[in-house]
């Protein structure tokens, strides 16, 4: 007899509209993980207060905003209590690009000033057992953001970018970091860059190198989400 699977909910935390899961929502879908977007900067949105009703927290992007530098995420404050009680609570936390830092804050680490920045890079794996095995030798990356994290001493540090810089990284047991976003759609960028003034620079032609590498982000997202979702036990049987 096959255990029944207890369905989980994940809080994501959107800072902007054209910034959300992308290519993440058919992996989480197809896996019945509900998950439900607070959006601090919609009229009548907020940062929930705890953690209650949920069973884990995804902090997405935020686009030319930073944690400190250039315009600052207002939303920061609510957002670093949000994930210090998912923190006490044991539930997983993941932070993509501003995301990361955030993650990196809460858990004693902090952020460093750089930048607005798009990029597209390959991304090296150093743990061999990273993501209990499933996470590719190299694999593409996409990072648009500002600022960086500054990782707590006991972070761990999964794949490396090609300048020797953390890619990903895991705090705890069920905690994880992604510099660029795992499920990027191109769309998503060309939406961020019409909605704001402040470009990176080279925008059109690392464009063109994330519509060339697309293919490969979806190939590589699929054993990442596997090894991501053993780990934060988001599809845990009932006991």
């Amino acid at each position: 007899m096959v255990p029944a699977v207890s369905m989980k909910t994940l809080c994501v935390l959107q800072h902007f509209e054209a910034d959300y899961l992308g290519l993440m929502e058919d992996h989480l879908e197809g896996r019945n993980i509900r998950f439900r977007y607070c959006r601090p900067f919609a009229a009548g949105g907020a940062v929930p207060a705890t953690a209650e009703d949920y069973d884990g927290l995804i902090l997405l992007g935020a686009g030319p905003l930073g944690i400190v530098s250039g315009n600052l995420l207002p939303s920061l404050g609510p957002e670093l209590r949000l994930v210090r009680n998912f923190l006490a609570r044991g539930l997983p936390v993941i932070g993509i690009g501003t995301g990361s830092c955030i993650l990196a804050a809460a858990c004693g680490g902090g952020a460093e000033e750089a930048p607005l920045r798009f990029v597209v890079d390959t991304a090296r794996r150093v743990v061999l057992q990273a993501l209990g095995g499933h996470l590719p030798e190299s694999f593409p990356v996409a990072v648009y953001m500002r600022d960086r994290p500054v990782l707590p001493a006991d972070a761990r540090v999964l794949a490396i970018d090609s300048a020797g810089e953390p890619a990903l990284f895991q705090l705890r047991d069920n905690c994880f970091g992604f510099l660029g976003h795992p499920g990027i759609k191109s769309a998503m960028i060309e939406d961020l860059i019409m909605e704001f003034d402040e470009v990176p620079p080279r925008t059109a032609e690392t464009l063109a190198e994330l519509r060339a590498v697309q293919r490969e982000i979806a190939a590589a997202l699929g054993p990442l989400m596997v090894g991501l979702i053993e780990l934060t036990h988001l599809m845990q049987p009932f006991p």
